[in-house]
């Protein structure tokens, strides 16, 4: 029997795919760009997400290709990508950013033109759906991620169609995974309780601190260090997952390590708590789509179609960077803050830049991802510290594209 086949079995059922069982989504993206993308080739996507996701490109042995996003979810604009860019890319891979879908139909009808692979990344969304289809069942490939999801901090998927794509898959994945040990297994499977003991107790301020002064947090900043010269060294060796793994293992060391009984059979228990965990989260979209910070589209859109199951909840406030050191004083502990973009982040000598860049600097700049698990906490917490609320620049300056079919236009500013 296949590694992880019950887990495939119940993702599989979930969303309708042929699904392969990995221990991380960051390595089911890398099967997934090492299967469907020749070495060298371009990929098309947001600069507005995790640096680990860029690592995961370059060590397939691809050049990223950072193209306009929309102001208002930091998504993929696929009306301000230039003609020449979709002329010269190769594969293109969504981010879905903090739950909040991709332009998926457009972007499959341009893949589709080209006869080029879209991939999902679908880390955020497990929860999202577009025209009733679950997010995860428009592209090529689709990645995803139990550890941002029921507390797992372990797991992912790949999901493909047909049974043969699997199979080669489950046998690239085999070669990848590093051998099991009962230490990381137990790790694995006691951190998401220690967590949620931490929360349990209010102990998020204390804990947070104490690991700050120990320095026991792999990134100083919003970004982990570039270490550029080694980075370029790295390229030598492309594609290769271990080349790459200093990067790509940051905040999650085990992303390859073969999960024993133990952690499976963890992550199947909690697997069958995911509805409960998606409704929790759409109560609490409702509760910060209501607020003064929150997005004008997520505003409409909860108001029309009833609040999504995001992982994070985009909210827009001024001086985001202060304010985020102020939020763990009352326990709110503000994480996936992807700031600043990825082409200013790491240069062109690894990425091709975008060539309109000023949306993603903005919404980078201001976007205070919320957790909606605890909305009355982040709400408390924003209205002691006199939070203000951050509007985009004027849209002559920042033009939003014509509404795309998958998503709810915003409302004008001002309205």
């Amino acid at each position: 029997m296949p590694y992880g086949s019950r887990l495939a079995a119940m993702m599989t059922r979930r969303i309708g795919r042929e699904c392969v069982y990995t221990p991380s989504a960051r390595l089911a993206l890398y099967l997934a760009l090492r299967r469907w993308c020749r070495p060298g080739g371009r990929v098309l996507m947001s600069p507005v997400n995790d640096d680990v996701i860029l690592f995961v490109v370059l060590a397939a042995g691809l050049r990223p290709v950072q193209a306009p996003v929309s102001q208002w979810d930091g998504n993929i604009d696929p009306a301000a990508v230039p003609d020449s860019t979709w002329r010269d890319i190769d594969a293109v891979l969504t981010t879905n950013l903090y739950g909040l879908p991709d332009r998926v139909v457009e972007l499959r009808r341009r893949c589709d033109q080209l006869g080029i692979p879209l991939i999902e990344d679908v880390a955020h969304a497990i929860g999202t759906h577009v025209d009733g289809r679950p997010i995860g069942t428009f592209g090529t490939a689709a990645a995803f991620s139990l550890s941002k999801h029921v507390a797992a901090m372990a797991g992912g998927f790949l999901a493909v169609d047909g049974t043969r794509a699997r199979r080669e898959l489950e046998l690239l994945r085999d070669d990848l995974l590093t051998p099991r040990r009962l230490r990381d297994d137990l790790a694995t499977t006691l951190r998401p309780l220690a967590r949620s003991t931490v929360r349990t107790l209010r102990l998020v301020r204390p804990a947070w601190r104490t690991m700050q002064r120990l320095g026991l947090l792999e990134r100083d900043d919003f970004r982990m260090a570039l270490h550029a010269p080694r980075l370029a060294g790295s390229a030598r060796h492309a594609p290769s997952l271990a080349a790459y793994e200093p990067w790509v293992r940051v905040d999650l060391h085990g992303f390859r390590s073969r999960h024993g009984a133990l952690v499976r059979g963890q992550l199947e228990l909690r697997m069958a708590l995911l509805d409960g965990d998606l409704a929790r989260r759409r109560a609490g979209v409702s509760l910060l789509s209501g607020t003064t910070w929150a997005t004008p589209a997520l505003r409409e859109r909860t108001s029309q179609e009833g609040p999504p199951s995001l992982f994070r909840v985009p909210l827009l406030v001024h001086d985001r960077d202060a304010l985020v050191e102020r939020l763990v004083d009352h326990g709110v502990v503000a994480g996936y803050i992807y700031d600043p973009p990825l082409d200013d982040y790491a240069g062109a000598e690894f990425v091709e830049p975008s060539p309109s860049p000023a949306a993603a600097r903005w919404f980078a700049a201001h976007t205070l991802p919320a957790d909606p698990l605890v909305a009355r906490r982040v709400i408390g917490a924003l209205t002691k510290e006199k939070a203000t609320p951050a509007h985009p620049p004027m849209t002559a300056q920042l033009p939003e594209p014509d509404p795309d079919p998958t998503t709810t236009p915003p409302t004008p500013l001002g309205q």
